[in-house]
C-alpha cells in the first residue's frame, strides 16, 4: 500500500498561494536536500490543475546534475481536473471523475509515496475523505498579509498528531503531521 504525502509551502499567516513569489529567499541546501529526499521516496505525483499547469510549464525544460528534474519529468503524474482536456507533460494521466475512488485505488497499490504538492482544493478533498497519510508543512518565516490561505472556511474539523519536526538555518520549519480520527 502506498501513502499519500502532501507537502505545502506556507507563510506564517497561512498563505500557500504562489510560493515561487515569496519562498526563494529561504531556499537553502537543507531545503534542497529535503525536497530531493522527498521526491526520491515517491514513485508518483498527484496534482490539481493549477499546480499541474505551473509544473508542466516549468519542469520539462529544467536540468540539473543531481537528477531531480529527470525524476520530476519521469514520474507518473495523476492530474485531477474536470476542466483540462489533456495532460501533455510526460507520463501524465487525467483523473476527471470518481476522484476519491480513483485516488483510493492508487493508494491501495504497492509502491512508494504518492506525493501531493500545492493543489489546495484537492488536499481538502483528500483530507475530508481520510486519504492523506502525512501532511508536511514547510513553514516559512514570512508574513505576506494577503493571499489564498491553505485552509479555507468550510473544511471539516480535523485533528492532527505532530510526528516530527525539522528546522533549517534559513528559518524554514518542517512540521510533519498525521491525521487523527475526527473529533
Amino acid at each position: 500500500m502506498s501513502r499519500i504525502v502532501a507537502t505545502e509551502y506556507l507563510s506564517l499567516d497561512g498563505v500557500f498561494e504562489e510560493p515561487g513569489h515569496w519562498s526563494f529567499p529561504f531556499w537553502s541546501d537543507e531545503a534542497a536536500r529535503f525536497k530531493f529526499d522527498e521526491l526520491f521516496a515517491s514513485d508518483s505525483l498527484l496534482l490539481g490543475r493549477k499546480t499541474y499547469e505551473g509544473f508542466a510549464a516549468a519542469w520539462p525544460t529544467m536540468t540539473d546534475e543531481a537528477g531531480f528534474s529527470d525524476r520530476m519529468n519521469g514520474l507518473p503524474k495523476y492530474v485531477v481536473s474536470t476542466t483540462l482536456d489533456k495532460a501533455e507533460w510526460n507520463n501524465s494521466r487525467l483523473i476527471k471523475e470518481n476522484v476519491v475512488d480513483e485516488i483510493a485505488r492508487l493508494r491501495r497499490e504497492p509502491g512508494q509515496d504518492i506525493l501531493l504538492a500545492g493543489s489546495g482544493q484537492l488536499l481538502h478533498t483528500l483530507l475530508q475523505n481520510k486519504l492523506v497519510d502525512e501532511l508536511r508543512i514547510m513553514l516559512h518565516p514570512i508574513v505576506l498579509g494577503s493571499g489564498a490561505r491553505l485552509f479555507q472556511d468550510g473544511i471539516d474539523r480535523t485533528v492532527f498528531k505532530l510526528s516530527g519536526t525539522q528546522t533549517f538555518d534559513s528559518g524554514i520549519v518542517i512540521l510533519h503531521y498525521e491525521p487523527r480520527a475526527r473529533e
